[in-house]
């Protein structure tokens, strides 16, 4: 009697074992991939899933976006120039059959295919243009690894460039040209402002030369604003064309 209730309770306890591994809660956002005595048999899932013991075998997939840092990769630019860069990218299994049979680790194939990508796009660039157009080099960079990826189910939406680490000299001839081009911008706004005082100069003598009147009201302007200004006595020659008026409004002498 007790070798038959031993029996009984090991049976009962792999029927509990089988139960519990035919047994899968699958999230919303994961698939389970199934194989079925070797052979792919499709996808299950969301929610309660159950497989046949022993003969199905069931692989998990996330369907959520992947952030993975793409490790930072010497570059030599088109232009012979040695930088570091490293990169971000964003991506999703869309097809989990795809990605589990037609590579073998998902991850790591698209985080190889991201640095050498990196490497390949950014050396056929010059230094000027992996500052400057970062947002063009994101796209070509999105593309191309997407086109390649897209037979193992996994879609690239973003590819950022994060870092450009360049040479000490490097950073300093960049500075030194910086500053070159600020004096030359400041230069020429000066130019450009001596030009215009010397434009407005030549229309005022313009108008001086047309109407003399409004020299001698200048004339009477300007020391109007020195006797406001200077509490002093002030001693300033008449201009003879004032007194002209005078003299000849005076009565002649016989």
């Amino acid at each position: 009697m007790g070798a038959a209730a031993l029996l009984g309770a090991f049976l009962v306890f792999l029927f509990l074992v089988i139960l519990f591994n035919a047994v899968r809660v699958v999230r919303e956002y994961e698939r389970l991939v199934v194989f079925r005595l070797g052979r792919l048999h499709g996808e299950r899932g969301p929610g309660l899933v159950l497989l046949w013991p022993i003969i199905e075998r069931a692989i998990k997939v996330g369907l959520r976006t992947v952030t993975m840092d793409v490790p930072p990769q010497d570059i030599i630019t088109r232009d012979n120039v040695s930088v570091k860069v490293n990169a971000v990218i964003y991506f999703r299994v869309i097809d989990s059959k795809q990605a589990i049979v037609q590579v073998e680790n998902f991850l790591y194939a698209t985080s190889q295919i991201s640095q050498t990508t990196l490497r390949s796009i950014l050396g056929q660039q010059e230094l000027d243009e992996l500052l400057s157009e970062r947002e063009k080099l994101n796209l070509a960079l999105q593309q191309v690894i997407d086109r390649q990826t897209e037979p193992w189910g996994v879609k690239v939406t973003n590819v950022e460039v994060k870092n450009v680490d360049l040479p000490q000299d490097m950073q300093r001839a960049i500075a030194r040209q910086a500053e070159a081009e600020r004096e030359r911008r400041a230069k020429v706004i000066n130019a450009e402002g001596e030009f215009q005082a010397a434009q407005r100069l030549a229309e005022a003598a313009a108008v001086i030369a047309k109407e003399p009147a409004a020299l001698q009201l200048r004339y009477l302007q300007t020391l109007a604003e020195i006797a406001t200004e200077n509490n002093s006595t002030t001693i300033f020659p008449v201009p003879i064309d004032l007194l002209a008026g005078l003299t000849a409004a005076l009565p002649k002498r016989s």
